[in-house]
């Protein structure tokens, strides 16, 4: 089954504690895999307040029962109301942002004969609208200077496969929010920033209706085009958006980091 947390092994890898100390951040789609991960290690490295979103009301307070610095936030980012309630929980919170972490996203198969018009719609509102919708609400509450945007994007941003045009279009969209709000927000002192993440044991997998045995088999598939010999885990991605988002990386915007072991240059 896909893996939905971190190993016990991550917190080795990531950051130290302090390097988050009395911020706040927020975690879209925290409810789970990446985003849960992520959550817990800002809370791990001192952030006083982690709001996590999602639409899964019980998967959040999950979270947040694992850490007392971690608040959970049911809320619909694609929608005004629902960007507006996260804005709210921010001001609730003292009402600055210092990282705002764009996590949240779905994949789905996305064959060009037979295109599904409410499936296009899911993905690109998720993908796409949500990110955009949510930062300009959080914009005026986000540190400046010193805020940072983190956005979750994915190898198939510039890289996409087969029967899955429109997740790879939702992706180099967030490619490119990367880039021009680096751009337009640099003045403020806000850095814009994105992982890019290949193969990773998420719940997304399963999500596209394919069972565990599958699953594995997928992976064992994938692990030998991998010059590094395996998928990524959770562990593998979270460190890489907490250093983006870190004081010590003051001098690092624009960029989108491929976390694919090595996939993109042995050109698969």
């Amino acid at each position: 089954m896909a893996e939905s947390g971190m190993p016990e092994s991550s917190e080795s890898r990531s950051g130290g504690p302090g390097n988050f100390d009395g911020a706040c951040v927020v975690v879209t789609g925290g409810g789970t895999g990446i985003g849960r991960g992520t959550a817990l290690e800002f809370a791990r490295q001192g952030a006083a307040t982690v709001i996590v979103t999602g639409r899964r009301k019980e998967r959040l307070a999950e979270v947040a029962a694992e850490h007392p610095a971690i608040r959970a936030v049911a809320a619909d980012v694609t929608t005004e109301s629902g960007a507006d309630a996260v804005a709210d929980a921010v001001r609730a919170s003292g009402g600055r942002l210092d990282v705002l972490v764009h996590n949240a996203g779905i994949f789905r198969f996305s064959p060009l004969s037979g295109l599904d018009v409410a499936v296009a719609r899911d993905v690109l509102d998720t993908n796409v609208l949500g990110p955009a919708l949510l930062t300009a609400r959080l914009l005026p509450l986000l540190a400046a200077p010193g805020g940072s945007i983190v956005l979750v994007s994915s190898r198939g941003g510039h890289n996409p496969g087969p029967t899955s045009s429109l997740y790879g279009a939702s992706k180099a969209a967030v490619h490119s929010f990367t880039r021009s709000w680096a751009a337009e927000l640099a003045p403020q002192g806000i850095r814009v920033n994105a992982v890019a993440p290949g193969f990773v044991r998420t719940e997304a997998y399963a999500a596209n209706g394919l069972g565990p045995q599958e699953v594995e088999g997928l992976f064992a598939g994938v692990a030998h085009t991998i010059p590094l010999g395996r998928v990524a885990d959770v562990a593998d991605v979270v460190p890489w958006i907490t250093r983006l988002a870190e004081p010590a990386s003051a001098l690092v915007t624009g960029q989108i980091l491929t976390l694919d072991g090595g996939l993109d240059v042995s050109g698969g």
